[in-house]
C-alpha cells in the first residue's frame, strides 16, 4: 500500500467516510474532520508510519507541517519518512 493509500486510509476513517470519498485536494475541513480528529491524525500517521510529526496543535500554521490539503499530507509524510527513516 502506498503511503498515499496509507494517508487516505486514515483519513477516511477518521472522517467516517469511505476512502474513494477522499482526493488529493480534500482538506480536513471539507472532510469534517475538526481540531481534535486533526490530532487523531496526527497520531495515527505517526503509528502508522514510525515518524515523529511535528505538529502543535495550538500554533497548526507554525509547525513546519502542511494539513491544508490530503496532498501536503502525503508529501509531508514522505518527507519525514526519508528524514527519519
Amino acid at each position: 500500500m502506498s503511503t498515499e493509500d496509507q494517508v487516505i486510509a486514515i483519513l477516511a476513517e477518521q472522517a467516517m467516510v469511505a476512502p474513494q470519498e477522499v482526493t488529493p485536494d480534500s482538506t480536513l475541513d471539507a472532510l469534517g474532520i475538526d481540531s481534535m480528529g486533526v490530532v487523531e491524525v496526527i497520531f495515527a500517521i505517526e503509528e502508522t508510519f514510525d515518524i515523529v510529526v511535528p505538529f502543535n496543535a495550538n500554533t497548526p500554521a507554525e509547525s513546519g507541517f502542511d494539513i491544508s490539503t490530503v496532498r501536503s499530507i502525503v508529501a509531508g509524510v514522505a518527507r519525514l519518512k526519508a528524514e527519519q527513516g
